[in-house]
């Protein structure tokens, strides 16, 4: 895949920091995110998890699996353009933040995403897998590095890395985090980990993104057939929110994600943007949710245009009141209330 109009980076550098500047003194507007539960509503929201992934922006990329948080000015710049755009469309953006971006020395981007009302969780501080039972499964950097970790349990090791982030949001950003969102995602969610969900609970967390269901693909590099997509449509029923027995409340990603579909499938972007209107209106028609996982790293090189991005406010606003455009913040209020309801919690 190539970049269809390719900057340097110091020019993508100053066109983020430029763009920053501008969102850090417009004038504040309403918050897009209802206040209140939108009873018979289907929730929309569009989720971007700030990291750099591998293959991505040139395929012989790998580096970036030691070094997630280290964001470039390209994925910086398209994270915020995409702010922008959805902003302007009368939304917001729901954003996972690897911690170690915080070590970066300007941070001017992330705080006007706040100013601007964009909500920003916890995706641990290394993009370590909160499923890992033996050291060398928690991350490639402590694969490599083993001394940093030396000593330390695998759970020890994924607490402190969801803590540091959360502090690290404190300290340099002035805030708590929006919620957490598991690096990866798991076809069962946490239900066969009570015990990771009594940590993230611990640490401070009501609720949870870490479900992401199976679904069909095709081959690599053949556009997905009816099959496929019948299939992703089958599994959006799987990506509803609900709350574990521990009464954490887990808010699913929908399928397909962009690095599921770019990288994995290599799919062509026509056909992805066919799933993302299948899903979304799927979920319109049933009053249901659907959670947009993906990556600026990713979309930079796969929709320099922001076309997936668009073509989700656009259905919105044609649903009407049919729909709104939410954070998961809101999505887990209305899972929590409805559990109540019936009286499973």
């Amino acid at each position: 895949m190539t970049r269809n109009t390719p900057r340097s980076r110091r020019e993508l550098l100053s066109e983020t920091l430029a763009i920053g500047a501008v969102l850090a003194s417009a004038r504040p507007l309403a918050a897009a995110f209802p206040t209140e539960d939108p009873v018979g509503q289907a929730l929309i929201a569009i989720t971007l998890d700030l990291e750099m992934s591998r293959h991505y922006p040139t395929w012989d990329q790998t580096h970036w699996d030691y070094e997630k948080g280290n964001l470039d000015a390209d994925t910086k710049g398209y994270a915020v353009e995409a702010a922008r755009l959805v902003k302007k469309r009368g939304g917001l953006i729901h954003f996972f933040l690897v911690g170690r971006v915080l070590e970066q020395e300007n941070v001017d981007w992330l705080r006007a995403l706040i100013r601007e009302g964009h909500s920003l969780g916890n995706h641990t501080y290394d993009h370590v897998n909160v499923k890992a039972t033996q050291p060398d499964q928690v991350q490639f950097r402590f694969e490599r590095a083993p001394w940093l970790i030396e000593g330390k349990t695998p759970s020890q090791v994924i607490a402190e890395n969801i803590r540091i982030t959360s502090r690290a949001m404190r300290q340099r950003l002035g805030i708590d985090p929006a919620g957490f969102r598991t690096p990866g995602g798991f076809n069962d969610g946490l239900s066969d980990r009570p015990d990771v969900q009594e940590m993230i609970r611990g640490l401070g967390f009501e609720w949870v993104s870490s479900k992401y269901p199976a679904h069909p693909l095709g081959p690599e590099g053949v556009s997905p057939t009816n099959e496929v997509f019948d299939g992703i449509l089958k599994a959006e029923e799987l990506a509803q929110p609900f709350v574990y027995r521990s009464g954490l409340v887990e808010v699913p990603m929908s399928p397909i994600s962009d690095v599921t579909a770019f990288r994995s499938g290599r799919w062509p972007l026509a056909a992805f943007l066919k799933a993302v209107r299948l899903g979304v209106s799927w979920a319109i028609e049933r009053r249901a949710v659907f959670d947009l996982l993906v990556h600026p790293s990713c979309l930079l090189v796969a929709d320099p245009e922001f076309r997936a991005i668009s073509l989700i406010c656009d259905l919105v606003q044609e649903a009407g009141d049919r729909a709104a455009l939410v954070d998961l913040g809101t999505i887990a209020q209305r899972a929590r209330q409805q559990a109540a309801a019936k009286g499973a919690l």
